[in-house]
């Protein structure tokens, strides 16, 4: 089994629902087990033009140069700038499902490209997101290298595979079968298979359809390559499927597609993409799924905050710990500033970001786990970072759209502390702004306490990157003071309150606010509407100190089982509830907050 992955992969696409670490991540699970090597990951090359054109009309190919054309594809508006940057992350994932398929007959075996799968567009247009046809252009790529037995393409994304059914519309050789909502078009072709479900689809429906149609095709077929399309946009958790397939329906789909394959009397190789998927959980299908191919053994993923850690620590790896505290130019034997901090009279002290990072160390670190692509992604592509070291309450790191430092993104305070937690060292948080300036609050995502705009949706990555910094320090955890319940509640798997009682009074409030949008969770506690059962009164937000360990001391002080016995003590003490006409016959279309 070999994967296909390029760090291009991670770019993101403005106005596109997709999560562009979706790759990443579910590369990351598989090497943070040992599962992958890095001699198991083949880099994809971009595609060429005289691949495309295999495929696809040249006018299709001088079209897609005009960002009006990408705009239409894309389903959100394209700069010209981002014209180049789009059509070579497409080229990139198309050479990397030619890759896979190559991979998948030298080996036998199972070639992944850990991306692709743009089965809409056809020869001379592009739509729903696909510029080129990846999938397609393999196949064609193979027939002109001489490849001449069958194909079948196993097309499991909850959209019609429409575009590759008409490319090969009149070639018997490739079959098309495609299981998917609603038709795109027209259906007609030689060697194709393809059923709508329409909407509002559950497991029973899904895998009884696949079970009855699929073996007959594979059998009249008999490929000699499959490439399997295997979308997470059936599942029901997906933010634009009409679905609702649970996490053990879409596994068991895709096991019984490797099994149906490979149980044949001769063994045919398999290329896999992963086609769509559009929930913050989509990575977690695939991860799922390779990790049964590579061990046999079924084992749900990770969460998305330790995923996230997980990914970082991967690129922190990269990093040369000598980069991040010099300025460029420094070497030999030359006195900084940095070293007679403290020492000279004039020199401040503080001339590092946290005692550790050089000003051009903590750029390097915002570029290397990607804070500032995330926000030219999201329409910034000039982020101006400025880092004031002189404020009593700490060191301050700011973000700015551009140059002109009129519209912040991200302002962020925090100081070494030992005082804090008793014999440790922690990064102290003491404020943290993610905001998006030109974003507009919307009925389903109202303002959130404390906001004047809408959040960047980038607070695990930049919790991530905090994390990572507070490890490269050489320093405990990070200690902060949650100002609302949204902001306690999130992230639950890493963090704790530092004090047992004030978990237990967190909890109790969770409890009383169970199966509530997280929006409306802290709305409900900041006006009051969560009582006490004993005594009728409102319960008004009580923080407390929270921390997130990153060593083994502060881990055990909030995650030992002495701490959760003194936990389940104190709970004894909180009982709340909702007070009459409050809460669930009250909510809104979940909305998430940053």
């Amino acid at each position: 089994m070999r994967f296909v992955y390029h760090e291009d992969y991670e770019r993101m696409l403005t106005g596109v629902p997709v999560d562009a670490l979706r790759s990443a991540h579910v590369l990351t699970c598989l090497t943070s087990e040992g599962l992958v090597r890095e001699e198991d990951i083949a880099v994809p090359r971009r595609v060429s033009i005289a691949n495309l054109l295999l495929v696809h009309t040249q006018r299709h190919l001088e079209s897609v140069q005009r960002a009006v054309t990408l705009t239409r594809i894309l389903g959100s508006p394209v700069a010209d700038e981002e014209v180049e940057v789009i059509l070579d992350l497409m080229r990139r994932m198309v050479g990397g499902t030619i890759q896979a398929t190559r991979l998948a007959l030298i080996t036998g075996g199972v070639g992944v490209n850990l991306g692709g799968g743009f089965h809409h567009a056809t020869a001379d247009q592009g739509m729903g997101f696909c510029v080129f046809n990846d999938v397609a252009v393999a196949v064609a790529r193979l027939r002109a290298r001489g490849f001449a037995e069958n194909v079948l393409v196993v097309d499991l994304d909850l959209h019609d595979g429409n575009g590759t059914r008409a490319i090969f519309a009149d070639d018997p050789t490739v079959h098309t079968f495609s299981i998917h909502n609603t038709h795109w078009g027209d259906t007609a072709a030689v060697a194709s298979t393809s059923i709508e479900l329409g909407n509002d689809v559950d497991d029973r429906l899904y895998l009884q359809t696949l079970r009855e149609s699929l073996p007959p095709v594979v059998e009249s077929v008999d490929p000699g390559l499959v490439l399997y399309l295997a979308g997470a946009d059936v599942a029901a958790d997906d933010r634009i499927g009409t679905w609702s397939i649970t996490p053990g329906g879409v596994f068991e789909r895709d096991r019984f597609v490797l099994d149906l394959v490979h149980r044949r009397r001769r063994r045919t190789p398999v290329a896999i993409v992963l086609a769509g998927g559009y929930s913050p959980r989509a990575w977690t299908y695939p991860a799922r799924f390779l990790h049964w191919l590579l061990t046999d053994r079924v084992e749900e993923p990770p969460d998305n905050e330790e995923l996230v850690l997980r990914h970082f620590r991967r690129l922190k790896a990269r990093l040369d710990p000598a980069a991040l505290r010099t300025e460029p130019g420094d070497g030999g034997w030359r006195l900084t500033s940095e070293d007679l901090a403290g020492i000279l009279p004039g020199i401040p002290v503080d001339t590092r970001f946290l005692g550790y990072l050089s000003r051009h160390g903590l750029e390097l670190t915002l570029e290397e786990f990607g804070i500032l692509r995330m926000l030219r992604s999201r329409g910034f592509p000039n982020p101006r970072v400025e880092l004031d070291l002189s404020h009593p309450m700490g060191h301050t790191l700011r973000i700015w759209s551009d140059a002109s430092r009129r519209e912040l993104l991200v302002e962020l305070r925090a100081s070494r502390n030992r005082s804090a937690v008793p014999g440790m060292e922690v990064l102290k948080l003491e404020w943290l702004l993610l905001q998006n300036p030109r974003a507009r609050f919307r009925p389903e995502r109202p303002p959130l306490p404390g906001q004047q705009h809408p959040g960047l949706g980038m607070l695990k990555e930049v919790l991530g990157w905090l994390v990572m910094i507070t490890e490269m320090a050489g320093l405990d955890g990070i200690y902060f003071v949650p100002s609302h319940y949204h902001v306690a509640a999130q992230s639950r798997s890493l963090v704790r309150f530092l004090d047992p009682v004030d978990e237990a009074r967190f909890r109790a409030l969770r409890r009383a606010l169970d199966g509530i949008p997280l929006a409306d969770a802290t709305r409900l506690v900041e006006e009051g509407r969560v009582v006490d059962e004993h005594t009728g009164e409102p319960v008004g937000w009580e923080g407390g100190a929270m921390v997130l360990p990153v060593t083994d001391g502060l881990r055990d002080v909030v995650f030992s089982d002495d701490y959760e016995e003194r936990v389940r003590d104190a709970e004894r003490l909180f009982r709340y509830r909702l007070a009459g006409g409050a809460g669930r016959e009250e909510r809104r279309a979940p909305g998430a907050p940053e």
